[in-house]
Formats: structure tokens, C-alpha cells, sequence
């Protein structure tokens, strides 16, 4: 008990920190974006008709993007979520340049309705990396 009593923030350190470990596994379970590699995309986009959503702003856009993907900007996304009422019905996969805003998007994508919202993990990168076509 001296132990616990001369230790107590060290001990509130190590139990802080392992609870933030866990929840980098734990979180992705209670997120409605569900992350995907490049395959599972594919595989979206030839089977189900998803939606390529590029969250990057113009001047990223400008340098390439996956083949007939639509662009709105993460900046403008909530304000623009409207313009893709039309595919509501459709998967949607966002995508930056390395996944992290894509996921972002998603949340916004998810509070304006979409029940089927994926983040491509990795962003263009990973698509360029795995030599999958890209449009100039």
C-alpha cells in the first residue's frame, strides 16, 4: 500500500496511457467510417458502384486523382454535403493524400446521412504505391 501511495501518478501515467493504446483498436468498432485498403475499394467500386470522394483541396487535386473521382474540398464539405444527396444510396470512399482528412470527411458524410461511408486508408499514396490508375 506505501507503494501506491508514493507512486500514485506514476501509476495514473502508466493506466492513462495504456487506455489511449487500447483505444487506437477500440474506436474504429464505434465509428460509423469504416477504413479500407486499396482491394476492398476496388472491389467497391466494380461491385457496388461506390462513390471516389476526393476531400483534397484544388491545388492537390490539380496533380492527379483516382479515375472519376468527384472533388469537394474537405474545407467546403459540410457546406457543399447537399450536392451529393443524389448518392445517398451509394458507398462512398473519401480520400486525401494519406487518409487522415478522408476520415474527417467521413464523420461530416455520416452526420449529413450516408449509411455507407468508407476512408481509404492511405490516401492517394497507398493507391499510387499499389500501381492502380490515376487521372491527370
Amino acid at each position: 500500500m506505501a507503494f501506491v501511495q508514493e507512486n500514485w501518478l506514476l501509476i495514473l501515467v502508466f493506466v492513462l496511457s495504456g487506455a489511449m493504446l487500447a483505444w487506437q483498436f477500440v474506436a474504429p468498432r464505434f465509428s460509423a467510417v469504416k477504413s479500407v485498403n486499396t482491394v476492398q475499394a476496388t472491389q467497391l467500386i466494380n461491385r457496388q458502384n461506390a462513390l471516389l470522394l476526393d476531400v483534397r483541396e484544388p491545388k492537390e487535386f490539380e496533380g492527379g486523382r483516382l479515375p472519376a473521382a468527384l472533388h469537394i474540398p474537405l474545407s467546403q464539405l459540410a457546406g457543399r454535403a447537399a450536392e451529393l444527396a443524389k448518392y445517398a444510396t451509394r458507398p462512398v470512399i473519401a480520400y486525401c493524400e494519406s487518409g487522415r482528412r478522408s476520415r474527417t470527411a467521413g464523420g461530416t458524410l455520416s452526420k449529413a446521412g450516408f449509411k455507407e461511408v468508407y476512408s481509404l486508408e492511405g490516401g492517394l499514396a497507398a493507391w499510387k504505391k499499389d500501381g492502380l490508375p490515376v487521372e491527370k
